[in-house]
């Protein structure tokens, strides 16, 4: 276990060091604070947004539902890989150029004053539910590995993701998650490989499995996998291209690279929509029993699932790599949202609070009053993530796709819709979230599976037939009662009654207005190839001295091969940083 340890302990050392290292670029301003004043490459926007949808919670709540149901759990990443399709043909440049350093500004330039307060006080409780149950996944994972009391384990990691968002804003949290997309990518394909191997390859894992690779067990409707699937696609939609999540692209140096950002998000998403899931599904034939390993966990037991396979298929080492990819997806969610969450209280609740008063501030004391926020946002997110804890009935998948489903798609609706639909009353965003969480009220105490599957002469569906159907009629209750009253709120408009409208026009105007670079944006390139060329290398080198942990000679070579993949890259970085130096001196 030492070994596992000093491994974790490296990963430590190197994301504290990538904190330090960005500190001077988000220390300028509050827009380099909040999203790096605009100048990041599209490979650490697209990194960003890749992150953004992969939490610990992959590796434990849907690498359980893998475990025991197979395939199907690929469909949610399949609709993120969709989105972020979508992204690039339509959304990611359009988000560039809403001009704005925080999503409630956008919303605010959209909808006016009275929306954005009521959107930044909703979004801000939503994104501490949601960090919450990224926090607790990676408190499940971490208490099993080192056997320790979860609450002191949520704590202890809460407080270092803290230091990160705190320390350096965007441009430490968009650095981290480029080196942490690395670290995922890394442990994914290592495991995945010699998942393959000793499964015997892809036809025996999927022949091989114990149920129905692609239906799984209890699932006697595939028309019901199909119907999750095409609502998934909407949702996955709705809660990633929005004024809110435009945070992602808002960092980008300009529209083009917004375009390649997404792009990128979505290459990562659909190859790791399959390898992610790889070990898992291996384990339910190597390892049947693998879900009453830590039956302390409750229901969640099946979330470790991607530990047993690690500890007992991987060298030793793996389990410490495996830990700081949990680590890493988790951080970059977190920090992101409590990065976010400091954007929208001191520009859309603080600032303009100060300005009705009359009181004038410099740019110096709101990144201050943002750095105490994201402390303080930070302690919130811990507590939130010890009270999940205590549903140990619900598993980490369930849980999550329910808070999405009720809570987190009304909220959104307005804001994806608000992009297309131009002339709406200045009260229909705030009304469609109470329809939609009315929707969700209603569809959560009705028991809509038994009354359609009454009303279409089903028999009785099992109980994993029961949550899928009801996810799914929550889904469609919001695409077509909520989405439907936000479009119908077109007939209620006046034009000699909108105040907004103006304002309106500009936002319009400005959303197919390209964003281009200026002329201070090389120093910013190079700087950022040159600071993560270096943090890349350095994590490179520790993967090389992991060649010398007692391992058989196939799991020295697999560290070995991983290091060289990433020197490789951090070598890349700073050859480009240097070259790029080089042009700019001619």
């Amino acid at each position: 276990m030492i070994y596992e340890y000093l491994v974790i302990a490296g990963y430590f050392s190197l994301v504290v060091g990538i904190g330090f290292a960005f500190k001077k670029m988000a220390a300028k301003s509050t827009s380099d604070y909040f999203r790096g004043g605009g100048r990041m490459l599209w490979w650490m926007v697209g990194s960003t947004a890749f992150m953004m949808q992969f939490s610990a919670w992959t590796f434990t709540g849907a690498a359980g539902k893998a475990f025991t149901d197979g395939f199907a759990v690929s469909l949610v990443f399949f609709a993120n890989t969709f989105a972020y399709f979508c992204g690039w043909a339509w959304f990611a440049h359009r988000f560039r150029q809403m001009r704005v350093d925080t999503p409630t500004q956008a919303i605010r330039r959209r909808f006016g004053n009275q929306n954005e307060l009521f959107f930044s006080v909703a979004l801000i409780i939503f994104s501490y539910i949601n960090a919450g149950i990224w926090l607790n996944a990676l408190g499940v994972f971490s208490s099993a590995v080192f056997e320790a009391d979860i609450v002191y384990t949520i704590i202890a990691t809460g407080l270092a993701v803290l230091f990160v968002s705190v320390l350096s804003g965007a441009w430490g949290v968009v650095a981290s998650d480029f080196v942490q997309t690395l670290v995922v990518a890394i442990v994914s394909v290592a495991c995945a490989i010699v998942a393959l191997v000793k499964v015997g390859g892809p036809v025996e894992l999927v022949t091989n499995f114990p149920t129905d690779f692609v239906m799984g067990p209890d699932m006697n409707y595939p028309l019901l996998l199909v119907g999750t699937f095409v609502f998934f696609l909407a949702k996955q939609m709705i809660t990633i291209m929005n004024m809110h999540d435009s945070f992602r692209f808002l960092n980008a140096r300009d529209s083009d690279h917004a375009r390649k950002a997404s792009l990128f998000a979505m290459v990562l998403m659909g190859i790791g929509s399959i390898i992610w899931f790889i070990p898992p599904w291996a384990s339910a034939i190597l390892y049947p029993d693998a879900a009453a390993a830590y039956s302390g966990l409750g229901n969640k037991a099946a979330d470790a699932v991607y530990l047993v396979f690690a500890r007992n298929a991987m060298p030793v080492g793996t389990v410490g790599l495996l830990l700081a990819g949990l680590f890493a997806a988790s951080m970059s969610s977190m920090d992101s949202a409590l990065n976010k969450n400091a954007g929208i209280v001191v520009r859309s609740l603080y600032q303009p609070f100060l300005e009705r008063r009359k009181k004038e501030v410099s740019d110096k004391h709101l990144l201050r009053v943002s750095m105490i926020f994201s402390f303080f946002s930070g302690l919130i997110v811990i507590a939130m993530a010890l009270f999940f804890k205590s549903l140990k009935e619900f598993s980490l998948f369930d849980l999550m796709m329910s808070i999405s489903a009720m809570i987190q798609v009304p909220i959104l609706i307005p804001l994806i819709l608000g992009l297309i639909i131009k002339r709406t009353p200045v009260w229909a965003p705030w009304v469609t979230v109470i329809v939609g969480l009315c929707v969700s009220w209603f569809m959560f105490n009705m028991s809509a599976a038994e009354y359609v599957t009454d009303w279409m002469g089903l028999g009785a569906l099992t109980s994993r037939e029961t949550t899928d159907m009801n996810l799914m009629l929550t889904l469609a209750a919001q695409v077509f009662v909520t989405a439907g009253f936000f479009c119908s709120t077109v007939i209620f408009y006046r034009e000699k009654n909108d105040g907004h409208r103006q304002n309106t026009d500009h936002f319009f105007a400005d959303l197919e207005t390209p964003v281009i670079a200026d002329a201070e944006q090389d120093g910013y390139d190079r700087q950022q190839r040159q600071k993560l060329g270096s943090m890349v290398m350095y994590m490179g080198t520790g993967l090389l001295f992991m060649m010398l942990i007692p391992n058989p000679g196939w799991g020295r070579l697999m560290f070995g091969l991983c290091a060289i993949a990433i020197l490789t890259i951090g070598w890349l970085l700073k050859r480009g940083a240097r070259d790029h130096g080089a042009a700019l001196s001619h």
